[in-house]
């Protein structure tokens, strides 16, 4: 900012806004931006506690398979095409059970077991978090 003529600079994106400027500027006095007036507090991390399963959660022994990472849950490749699996299909290790578009890239998830697909507990084009449970597969 020096090298040029600019004071202050603001970007305002979705969820982001930055504003940089000038020491001196605006009225912006130089040093430390730390309000005096408001008490310090620690930062201290909270501590969630475990989820207690749901009546519909039950021990049915089945392998919850989980997504590997946060982003838009696809069953088809593509609108057109058919899904990747569907209820009652037996997939091999290494099969590709859905996609997870993470920040534009579609993410091909593969099975880590071998089994049935007992239950999809995802809509097609919704929002998933790491770790949620996507399938619900009876081992072979």
């Amino acid at each position: 900012m020096q090298k040029s003529d600019l004071t202050e600079l603001e970007i305002e994106l979705q969820d982001l806004k930055l504003r940089l400027a000038r020491p001196g500027s605006d009225g912006i006095p130089q040093g430390s931006y730390a309000r005096p007036d408001l008490p310090q507090q620690p930062v201290s991390a909270q501590v969630q506690p475990a989820a207690s399963p749901s009546p519909d959660d039950k021990d049915d022994g089945a392998y919850r398979f989980t997504s590997p990472m946060v982003g838009t849950f696809y069953r088809k490749p593509s609108p057109d095409d058919a899904a990747f699996v569907e209820i009652g299909d037996i997939v091999k290790k290494g099969d590709v059970l859905c996609i997870v578009e993470a920040m534009k890239v579609m993410n091909e998830i593969q099975s880590d077991v071998a089994g049935e697909v007992i239950e999809i507990l995802v809509e097609d084009s919704t929002s998933v978090e790491y770790g949620q449970t996507l399938f619900k597969i009876r081992k072979s």
